[in-house]
């Protein structure tokens, strides 16, 4: 049987991060889990982390991209431009089964399975099982509200993902970056 699970959405707005992800760990017809925690605070607070995928992969990726962060003093683009070329390159890498969701105050960014890199130019980066469901969510807050904090835009679509998909739930986990 396949594991699925995550929904993990974050916003880039007004100076601010927020990201967050749902709780659920599904195994085939059987949630084995409801309270995971798919999200790391890394360099000292900076930068929030999130995945979806294989727990053991993502962990990996953690690590490496912690280490990326280190070395180029929390410049986040190069971190995981650098990242990515490392898991496109690296025989061990390329195995994992995983994506990170990346926010700063700056910037967001997606890393995929395969070792893209890429910075969603409207500032909202979502992954994993419900992420189509959260993002269009989040896009339509801001739309509707401009004025709606990042944190909330996370903490509604987020609710809104986890009564739509199947492998995603309403246990949330939220971060910030105020």
């Amino acid at each position: 049987m396949r594991i699925r699970s995550t929904t993990v959405l974050g916003i880039v707005k007004d100076g601010k991060a927020a990201l967050g992800s749902d709780g659920q760990v599904t195994n085939g017809p059987t949630v084995m889990k409801s309270n995971a925690k798919k999200l790391r605070v890394l360099y000292n607070g900076q930068v929030i982390a999130g995945f979806a995928g294989s727990t053991s992969d993502a962990l990996t990726l953690y690590d490496r991209f912690s280490s990326k962060l280190e070395e180029f003093r929390g410049n986040v683009p190069r971190a995981v431009v650098e990242l990515g070329k490392d898991w496109r390159q690296d025989k061990y890498l390329r195995r994992l089964e995983a994506m990170l969701a990346v926010v700063s105050k700056e910037h967001c960014f997606l890393l995929s399975g395969t070792g893209d890199v890429i910075e969603p130019e409207n500032g909202i980066v979502a992954i994993g099982s419900g992420g189509p469901y959260a993002l269009a969510a989040a896009r339509a807050f801001v739309v509707a509200n401009p004025a709606m904090p990042a944190r909330d835009i996370v903490e509604q679509s987020l609710k809104i993902a986890g009564e739509i998909c199947i492998y995603t739930n309403t246990h949330l986990t939220i971060e910030s970056l105020d």
